[in-house]
């Protein structure tokens, strides 16, 4: 069940006409910057679906850019948002998508700097709610609505287990969990949803454990 109350339908606080066009697209975008953890110095936008159809009068395009300026979904920035990219000498593009995608309101994102680039895929499912379900080619279902972190790994042995007794040691509750890989043996991708805000000294203490390449978090 993915609304627990009438609140959910109606949709957050929010700039502009749509809370599933809208506000859930700036979400998409806020999770990428989460991720991304710092201000991209280009942007990529691939729009698919009803996304590709109506983002303009939508403000989808709009959404997503403000997003990644970590603006939440009531910040009046976000009407802006592409010309404050551009005055930062921030290349944004669109790109309108034909192929059919898994939910009609999908869009890829990839951003990047001269020190790592990031490609997402987030859907809008209605009342400014959103699902990632791909972050760099791994398949995931992630919520963005809990903090949570990722964790690249090498598929070892031993791998999951080191990295759940750190989050008990420090009595954090996980509430959903995930692990994609895409060939034995190589790299992995641990998708843990939280209960509550991790310290950024956790995040440190998981990133020194074996077989992990990188750990990032998103924040509720």
């Amino acid at each position: 069940m993915k609304y627990r109350s009438v609140f959910d339908i109606i949709g957050p606080i929010m700039i502009g006409p749509s809370s599933s066009h809208t506000a859930g697209a700036a979400r998409i975008g806020r999770v990428a910057r989460s991720l991304f953890s710092r201000e991209p110095k280009w942007v990529k936008i691939s729009l698919y679906g009803s996304f590709a159809q109506t983002y303009r009068g939508h403000g989808t395009d709009v959404a997503i850019v403000g997003g990644l300026f970590d603006f939440d979904t009531f910040d009046k920035r976000i009407i802006d948002s592409i010309t404050i990219a551009q005055q930062k000498g921030i290349v944004v593009q669109f790109l309108i998508e034909e192929a059919i995608p898994y939910h009609p309101n999908t869009a890829r994102v990839r951003i990047g700097d001269e020190n790592g680039e990031l490609e997402l895929v987030g859907i809008s499912i209605g009342g400014g709610k959103i699902e990632v379900i791909e972050v760099d080619g791994f398949a995931l279902r992630l919520s963005g609505n809990h903090p949570a972190i990722l964790v690249f790994h090498h598929d070892k042995y031993g791998t999951i287990a080191s990295v759940s007794n750190v989050l008990s040691k420090y009595l954090i509750n996980i509430g959903h969990m995930e692990v994609a890989r895409k060939e034995v043996g190589k790299q992995a991708l641990m998708t843990i949803e939280v209960d509550q805000m991790i310290d950024p000294s956790i995040i440190k203490e998981l990133e020194k454990l074996d077989n992990i390449s990188k750990v990032t978090k998103i924040a509720d």
